[in-house]
């Protein structure tokens, strides 16, 4: 399991934020009936990023190559010119929107706290962080939590070197 964020950064219906679980791009979205959603933020046509805004909110997700349409599920809803034009080109017959949505990843929350994993058997959230770790969520996390804001950087180096001169 790995830390994506927090639900209070995506409160409302169609709320998503990027994050990364290693080198893979990730979206988190929270779909129309309120429940949390992941997917690896590479459309499934070509590979190009989805997302490219680090939080917001949206209706749907479009690649921008060759704008194949996602739901907030991650569930390929729309290709243009499925059927060609004028009876030229287009998918083929045997073509299924539901055999080509995006990678998934399973999604699990504690007290507001949002993790992920690219593995779908593994282990629920709740029993991986076990009774020390989830004492210490529910003291650090007992209250509700309000989005102040952020801060992002970006700078060539060793991240060691910028946190741990301050």
């Amino acid at each position: 399991w790995c830390y994506l964020g927090l639900e209070a950064e995506m409160p409302e219906p169609g709320d998503y934020l990027t994050t990364f679980i290693g080198d893979r791009s990730v979206v988190v979205n929270r779909a129309e009936d309120g429940t949390l959603h992941g997917f690896i933020n590479r459309c499934a046509h070509r590979g190009s990023t989805i997302v490219r805004d680090t939080h917001g909110s949206a209706k749907e997700h479009v690649c921008i190559y060759h704008h194949w349409t996602y739901d907030l599920k991650g569930n390929l809803i729309g290709v243009p010119f499925e059927r060609g034009v004028a009876g030229h080109g287009g998918m083929p017959q045997s073509f299924r929107k539901e055999d080509h949505g995006l990678t998934m990843i399973r999604v699990e929350s504690y007290k507001g706290a949002m993790f992920g994993s690219v593995h779908p058997g593994v282990e629920p959230l709740y029993d991986y962080l076990d009774a020390p770790i989830r004492d210490y969520l529910d003291r650090f996390l007992g209250k509700p939590i309000e989005i102040l804001g952020y801060m992002r950087q970006r700078m060539p180096s060793n991240w060691k070197l910028y946190w741990e001169n301050v």
